[in-house]
């Protein structure tokens, strides 16, 4: 479910922020500073989702005998089809590892515990997922 609603995810229109230089506005001169990449209005949603897949991948990998990578599979496509800016890409990369982390530095071994965590993690996942779909999806 969860893989299936990341799969059909589409990419929604960027917004473009105006962000206004202080410094210009004193010497009235235009800023010679890079603007900020814009940000899709779903930005904090699938930072949120990419550590979600960050953390269940560690998690079923934990409790899984064989590798499951599908997850890390999953991330990618959604990092080539939501990141084509270099800082956007960093972003939920960065997400990604930090949801992995975060379990690796608490689980290391599978647990009941571990077992009920990758599951919320899931659900709300899919939860997520489809409300950006749902919201934001062309």
């Amino acid at each position: 479910m969860f893989a299936a609603a990341l799969n059909g995810m589409c990419a929604a229109q960027e917004a473009e922020s105006d962000a206004d230089d202080p410094a210009s506005a004193e010497s009235e001169t235009e800023s010679t500073a890079p603007e900020p990449a814009p940000t899709a209005p779903y930005d904090d949603r699938l930072i949120r989702l990419s550590e979600i897949v960050g953390s269940v991948h560690y998690l079923r990998e934990l409790c899984n005998a064989q590798s499951d990578r599908q997850w890390r599979e999953l991330m990618r496509d959604l990092i080539e089809a939501e990141a084509p800016e270099p800082d956007r890409r960093a972003r939920l990369t960065a997400a990604f590892n930090r949801g992995y982390r975060s379990f690796a530095s608490v689980y290391t071994d599978c647990t009941p515990a571990a077992t009920a965590a990758e599951a919320r993690y899931r659900s709300e996942g899919a939860t997520l997922a489809s409300e950006i779909i749902a919201r934001f999806g062309n």
